[in-house]
């Protein structure tokens, strides 16, 4: 779970040919093709920040680097440690312990790296240790906050019994007083060096949670639940310097006059807002991703006196920040992150601050106001605590696990960064890789792999080096729809790191051909809306002047749709006789622009003509009256030249069902009339008879069944009896229609 500062959301840069910025420009301006040289291009925090970082530093810049070596000293046994220091002679010692058991230790490590259990406590929990000027060895453990001193030996006694639940800090003074920050009344304590003691302030805060002592002298104190940051005078005097938007000051610093504060939590607060002025923060590393997880360590109910700190035993929502406070008061928030805890503050060799954070183990380096570094990543959860070493080494304690590390002062040898899985979403060829690195003596190696599994295992192909290049490098990797890199940075032979600020991956997708799916031959004696404009025609009763067909592979209602508009995918055709339209369906996997060649061929036929060629929809309408009636089908060819080079332009075919042309009348035979009895047979030599009627001395149309009462073939007989009159002489005409709207009439006259 490595979740970097400034980790936002991934950024996959997919252009043609990107050369240079006005050549990107230049080919963006012409038409987009389907199947292009796409680019993956990683450079900034956010992208890097997505793979798996080994003895490698990101900054929030986007630039990669080689961490400082990172070493484990000691394995405490224990989960927590929760403190580290180190006296004049190199030794180290660090405490900590779980919130189970009788007895908690203190360890002593030496400059060889020989370690030894230097004292065993009564207690849960070593929280803080400090060394006064004698260099001997103070101890505060939990339940019961009582302070242990301990000699060269190893022997303890107890030096003084605060009375309180928690202490959170201890300081001593140039006169070898003893200052201990408690909780849960935030009182702040003075011991003599002969261990006596007394009250030398009160917060009025819950918890002093945090405390050095600078300089002049004074205290710097932070605080919980109101997160204030105060400065006592050694007369005991007390100023609040600052306010954080936070719950809990977790821990403050000193540096050169300066002082630094992290801050945690959710704090509610029922005050006004402070009303010092801070500047409107700079663009800092937040951190987003998966909520922090608090320590999951339950004491009994008898073991609630050592309970963890409130950062860790309460919920930590709302991340953490980082201020640079002048002796003034002028805060300046330098860091944040929506996620991280920050337990404690270091220096490195050069000044710059470093937090120790959970839950994922970070160390961040702070540069500037707006730039800052994940410098490296502890295997356990939570780096605790930091001391400072000889020669620029920093010492840091961790948590769940307890080990002790040292860090630097020189660059890890070499360092890797496993990328992201890159999904090209088809299959790909893999072009040129192009690094943008400093090496300062150092290297830089990167390797690739592929495969078709979303996750790279043992069915991925195997590492292979690219032969990095200033024109670039080519990625042998096979072909395939998913890629990965990993980038090697090499230590110079005088501890110089190389620096990476962005690597740029070249794909082509294979240009496979488009499909056509499927086609469909609509009603005859319609045509698409729009277009030319036919002149006005006159439909048979009942055939709508419009028809509104649903999408493609639907059933459209029998209804007249003559109001209702075209949704869902669907056309609107306009009636015109002696028309029919088809349509089709198609897709390039490419995403390629594609136009469309439609051909006929009549039954028994061997030859295909052309209907219409380079068709940019997916329809066309065609007059049927230039085609002798009968049975024929269509061809459609999906073709993807307009996005490719008409060497690597593909197609592909479908031939739909048949149908049928029909633009011939039905006949009317057999027609005999008896008195006032009219029988003739209908007959249609290609489609069903539709319907019939008739019409008594040029009166209104009337239905006229057939004999069998179903309109059902193409062949119908039919009888109508005309109603008696008395006029000499009656007229009645009769109408055909077939299913093409074909229509025949013929007239009787009775007598």
């Amino acid at each position: 779970m490595t979740t970097l500062s400034g980790l936002v959301a991934q950024t996959l840069v997919c252009v043609s040919r990107r050369l240079r910025p006005v050549l990107l420009i230049c080919l963006l301006a012409f038409a987009c093709f389907g199947v292009e040289t796409r680019v993956w291009q990683h450079s900034d925090q956010a992208d890097f920040g997505r793979g798996t970082a080994e003895h490698i530093t990101l900054s929030s810049d986007g630039r990669l680097t080689l961490a400082p070596s990172f070493r484990e000293l000691f394995d405490g046994g224990v989960p927590y440690l929760w403190s580290v220091v180190r006296d004049s002679k190199g030794t180290v010692y660090c405490a900590g312990g779980a919130p189970t058991g009788a007895t908690t230790k203190v360890f002593a490590i030496s400059p060889s790296g020989k370690s030894k259990t230097l004292a065993e406590l009564t207690g849960l929990e070593v929280h803080v240790l400090a060394l006064d000027s004698k260099e001997r060895l103070y101890a505060a453990v939990l339940p019961d906050a009582k302070i242990y001193r301990i000699d060269a030996s190893g022997k303890s006694e107890m030096f003084f019994d605060t009375k309180q639940k928690y202490v959170w800090a201890m300081a001593f003074d140039k006169e070898g007083n003893l200052f201990v920050a408690t909780g849960d009344s935030g009182i702040i304590y003075k011991v003599s060096p002969a261990g006596k003691g007394e009250v030398f302030y009160r917060t009025e805060e819950s918890h002093a949670r945090s405390m050095i002592i600078d300089a002049s002298g004074n205290l710097i104190v932070g605080t919980e639940p109101s997160g204030l940051v105060l400065r006592i005078t050694p007369k005991g005097e007390g100023f609040v310097l600052f306010q954080t938007p936070k719950r809990e000051v977790t821990s403050v610093a000193e540096r050169d006059g300066v002082y630094y504060a992290a801050s945690v939590g959710q704090r509610v607060s029922t005050a006004p807002a402070p009303t010092q002025s801070i500047p409107p923060p700079q663009p800092a590393p937040a951190v987003t991703g998966m909520p922090p997880h608090s320590i999951s360590v339950t004491p009994s109910p008898a073991q609630t006196p050592a309970a963890l700190p409130p950062s860790l035993a309460a919920s930590s929502g709302g991340g953490s920040e980082f201020y640079r406070i002048e002796a003034n008061g002028y805060a300046q928030r330098l860091w944040v992150s929506g996620t991280e805890i920050v337990y404690a503050i270091g220096f490195d060799n050069q000044g710059r601050p470093l937090l120790a954070t959970g839950n994922k183990g970070i160390i961040y380096r702070i540069d500037s106001s707006n730039l800052s570094a994940e410098l490296l990543t502890a295997a356990p959860t939570q780096v605790t605590g930091f001391a400072s070493g000889a020669g620029g080494v920093m010492y840091a304690v961790t948590g769940n696990l307890g080990k002790l590390y040292a860090i630097g002062p020189d660059y890890a040898q070499s360092g890797t960064l496993e990328s992201e899985v890159l999904d090209a979403n088809g299959f790909n060829a893999w072009g040129k890789a192009h690094v943008k690195a400093e090496e300062r003596g150092g290297g830089v190696q990167l390797e690739t792999r592929s495969g078709n599994l979303a996750r790279p295992q043992k069915d991925w192909s195997e590492w292979k080096r690219v032969d990095l290049k200033p024109t670039g490098g080519q990625v042998d990797s096979p072909p395939a729809r998913f890629l990965q890199y990993r980038l090697t940075l090499n230590r110079g032979p005088h501890d110089e790191t190389p620096e990476v600020s962005s690597i740029e991956i070249a794909y082509q997708e294979k240009n496979v051909a488009p499909l056509v799916h499927a086609i469909e031959v609509e009603s005859p004696n319609y045509r698409a809306s729009g277009g030319l404009v036919l002149e006005r025609q006159t439909q048979p009763s009942g055939s709508p002047a419009t028809l509104v067909l649903p999408a493609l592979g639907q059933r459209r209602s029998q209804l007249p749709q003559s109001t209702i508009e075209g949704v869902g995918g669907g056309i609107t055709l306009q009636y015109a006789k002696g028309f029919m339209t088809a349509r089709w369906s198609a897709s390039d996997e490419n995403g390629d622009s594609l136009i469309y060649k439609v051909e006929i061929r009549g039954k028994g036929e061997r030859n295909w003509q052309l209907l219409r060629d380079k068709v940019s929809e997916r329809q066309i309408s065609w007059d049927t009256t230039a085609f002798p009636d009968g049975e024929y089908t269509l061809r459609v060819t999906a073709s993807d030249a307009p996005s490719n080079t008409a060497e690597d332009a593909l197609s592909s075919s479908l031939d739909g069902e048949p149908f049928v042309i029909d633009n011939t009348p039905p006949e009317i035979l057999n027609s005999k009339t008896s008195g006032n009895v009219i029988t003739f047979t209908a007959k249609d030599a290609l489609s069903w008879i539709d319907k019939a009627e008739y019409s008594i001395d040029g009166g209104e149309w009337k239905r006229l069944e057939p004999v069998n009462g179903v309109t059902d073939s193409q062949v119908l007989d039919y009888r109508l009896t005309v109603p008696a009159s008395s006029a000499a002489e009656r007229v009645v005409a009769v109408r055909v229609l077939d299913e093409a709207d074909n229509v025949v009439v013929v007239r009787y006259l009775l007598q």
